[in-house]
């Protein structure tokens, strides 16, 4: 007999890869972890795990095990905050997963709001700016840069954003004019890893500009500090660069604009915890519309 328990430590292992890992998560020993996969090896007949140097590798069962495993431990969870929970502040923890420019300059600063309204829930924020996975056991809410395909997820379009290019008004006064975006071709260009570009917004912005950029990082942060202290010229969302006062724009008829995504697993959207987190990136985007928009 399979039980909903013994499906959370599966889960575990699946997400983390290792016992001791997935013991932390659970507060138990990786003795208990081990030992409750056996049993449900034993149970479904099945060998869910290849246990290889790396780490646990998910077997093909193993895979064909996760959805419904995740459907499982969301419903627990839902009646849960439905009915044992009613009442009572939302505890626990949501994992979102978005873009770190979005993480660290819109996300962040709105949290006050939330620990106001919700003080014993915890927030994990993992920043990534790449295809969202075909699976999502790895998150509870994600923002992304472009529209998911997955058929397990919930989305809708939360928001355009603008950008634009920027420098310090001393590497434009030590460098030839900019009078048109070829002219960027002598300049040292900022931008993302060409060959980790996967992502179909950002690979947009990246075939306008002349030639290959000579300073490339996958982190928007990187480039925002490096346009900021003078080595270059980087595209970058206004939402970021209008607030700092060591930049300004380069080419003001040049503009750019992506967009972003609110996804989150379909087994996700009736827990309240989760929704508490929606409520307030909705409120976020609306209070910060005129950032995003320049």
């Amino acid at each position: 007999m399979i039980s909903a328990d013994d499906l959370s430590y599966f889960l575990a292992v699946a997400r983390h890869g290792r016992l001791v890992r997935a013991a932390e998560e659970l507060k138990v020993d990786h003795t208990t972890v081990g030992r409750r996969l056996t049993t449900l090896e034993r149970a479904l007949g099945q060998r869910l795990f290849d246990r290889k140097p790396g780490g646990w590798v998910l077997t093909e069962p193993g895979q064909l095990l996760v959805e419904p495993a995740e459907r499982v431990a969301a419903a627990v969870l839902s009646a849960h905050e439905l009915l044992g929970g009613r009442g009572s502040r939302l505890r626990g923890n949501v994992r979102l997963l978005v873009p770190d420019g979005f993480g660290a300059f819109l996300l962040a600063p709105a949290l006050s709001r939330l620990r106001s309204l919700h003080p014993d829930l915890t927030v994990e924020i993992v920043t990534a700016t790449v295809h969202l996975a075909q699976s999502v056991r790895t998150f509870d809410l994600a923002v992304t840069l472009e529209e998911p395909t997955s058929h397990r997820v919930k989305r809708r379009f939360l928001t355009a954003y603008k950008l634009g290019l920027y420098a310090t008004e001393a590497y434009l006064a030590s460098h030839e004019p900019i009078t048109s975006i070829d002219d960027l071709a002598r300049h040292t260009l900022i931008w993302y890893v060409d060959q980790l570009l996967d992502v179909a917004p950002l690979r947009r912005i990246h075939d306008v500009l002349p030639g290959p950029a000579p300073i490339q990082s996958t982190n928007l942060i990187a480039h925002w500090q490096a346009a900021a202290t003078g080595v270059g010229v980087a595209p970058l969302p206004k939402f970021i660069a209008n607030g700092d006062p060591r930049l300004v724009r380069v080419l003001d008829q040049v503009e750019f604009e992506g967009g972003y995504w609110l996804v989150l697993p379909k087994e996700h959207m009736r827990l309240a915890r989760v929704n508490a987190l929606i409520e307030m990136i909705d409120w976020m985007i609306a209070d910060r519309r005129l950032d995003l928009l320049g």
